[in-house]
């Protein structure tokens, strides 16, 4: 098919699936308070900005999180220019207000429909724009480019799962890879990729993962020590970190093998999704374990079993208060999860088969003998528990995993030198 009927297919499509699209993003705002009136910036309105922001783009937590260092520099390095973060959810807005504040301005990022990109251009007007990981919508690509707006694709990775989904809308694919002045891929598969679906092998090269480049807070092991006093340092602890539907149920089930193993044992469960917060409270109580939450300040006395992560922004201090990591979102086919912040304060993390997303990032993990592999719940509950029971490996596992990670830091310096020339 031709690029012009692609385009008109693509399009058309997304008008007709609008209404969905607004009904979900309102039933999904009743969770999130501050953001409940605000379904119209994603139509493109909006208070208008002085010109000149440096636009970043960074779809959800994930995303946001790898986008930090970055917008940290800029801020410090460039505070006359001021940046715009734009989020497609709203875990994503709250993410940005967590770590910057007011420092940045914040607004949903507007659906892919040329009127509401239009406005959405007008009001913000952007002196460059940059999109972290794999966003590629084919009207703001080609809407920046009539408009002059230089684009850069930071971080950016292609899983071969998406790449053969892309290749069904080559031409237009093409056409939108084509606008980008710059592209830092991930790794050499990703650029591969991504020059296969029509990139310019001259704007493409390897920045390498920025989020490696993870910045520790200076107090975390002080934050940690103390958060494991209180839930008992003598105990042994494990988290499971950013699990999915269809995934809590084997965690617990390995749970109850790990005390097993490990008495007194203790698991910190944290859900993926804040809307899924309460669901997973009740899981673990039907399951029969006593349960603390955190957003509720429950005590964690001797008999509690599981600590429900309900909170935003304590990953990484949960990872400083526990011995090893599960990484969720690996043991049902979505494609896992980042296990570098675990690995970043000298964790072994432990996932399931299911880590497409982050395969580079596994295989280098897996590789420097980091992390470990499982495939159902008796094989996660048998690795835990001997990661619990044996500090000397558990201690040299995870110095690996922080040597991994320090040895490949400096994917921040390389995406800074390319905004700059961006802004050039």
């Amino acid at each position: 098919m031709s690029v012009n009927g692609s385009r008109r297919i693509y399009q058309a499509a997304a008008w007709l699936i609008l209404p969905a699209a607004l009904a979900r993003a309102a039933w999904r705002s009743r969770r999130h308070t501050q953001d409940r009136g605000r379904l119209h910036e994603r139509l493109g309105y909006g208070k208008a900005l002085p010109e000149g922001c440096l636009w970043v783009h960074a779809v959800s937590v994930g995303e946001t999180r790898a986008a930090a260092p970055l917008i940290r520099h800029w801020l410090k390095a460039q505070p006359a220019c001021p940046v715009l973060v734009t989020t497609t959810t709203f875990t994503g807005a709250e993410q940005v207000r967590m770590l910057f504040g007011g420092r940045v301005v914040h607004r949903f990022a507007p659906y892919d429909i040329g009127p509401f990109v239009e406005r959405f251009l007008a009001r913000t007007r952007p002196r460059a724009a940059v999109m972290f990981e794999t966003e590629l919508w084919p009207v703001l690509y080609r809407t920046l480019a009539r408009r002059h707006i230089p684009l850069m694709i930071a971080n950016a990775r292609l899983s071969e799962r998406s790449f053969r989904g892309y290749r069904r809308i080559h031409s237009l694919m093409r056409e939108t890879l084509a606008v980008p002045r710059f592209i830092g891929a991930q790794g050499a598969d990703d650029a591969r990729r991504l020059i296969a679906l029509g990139a310019s092998a001259a704007t493409t090269q390897v920045t390498g993962n920025i989020k490696f480049d993870i910045e520790v807070p200076a107090d975390l092991a002080q934050t940690g020590a103390a958060l494991r006093q209180a839930l008992g340092s003598e105990r042994p602890v494990w988290v499971a970190a950013s699990t999915h539907a269809g995934e809590e149920e084997a965690v617990l089930a390995a749970h109850r093998a790990v005390r097993q193993a490990c008495p007194g044992a203790l698991l910190i469960l944290v859900p993926r999704h804040p809307e899924r917060f309460a669901q997973v409270a009740r899981l673990c109580a039907q399951a029969g374990f006593v349960v603390a939450r955190r957003s509720a300040k429950d005590a964690v006395a001797a008999g509690t079993e599981v600590l429900l992560g309900d909170t935003m922004g304590e990953l990484l201090l949960f990872f400083a208060a526990a011995d090893c990591a599960f990484i969720g979102g690996s043991l049902v086919p979505t494609g896992g999860h980042n296990p570098l912040e675990a690995m970043a304060v000298g964790r072994p993390v432990v996932f399931g088969p299911h880590m497409f997303n982050f395969k580079e990032i596994a295989d280098l993990a897996l590789a420097a003998r980091a992390a470990r592999t499982v495939d159902d719940a008796a094989a996660l509950g048998a690795a835990i528990g001997e990661c619990l029971s044996d500090p000397r490996r558990r201690q040299e596992t995870g110095e690996r995993g922080l040597a991994l990670v320090r040895a490949q830091a400096g994917a921040l310096e390389r995406t800074v030198a390319l905004v700059e020339g961006l802004l050039d």
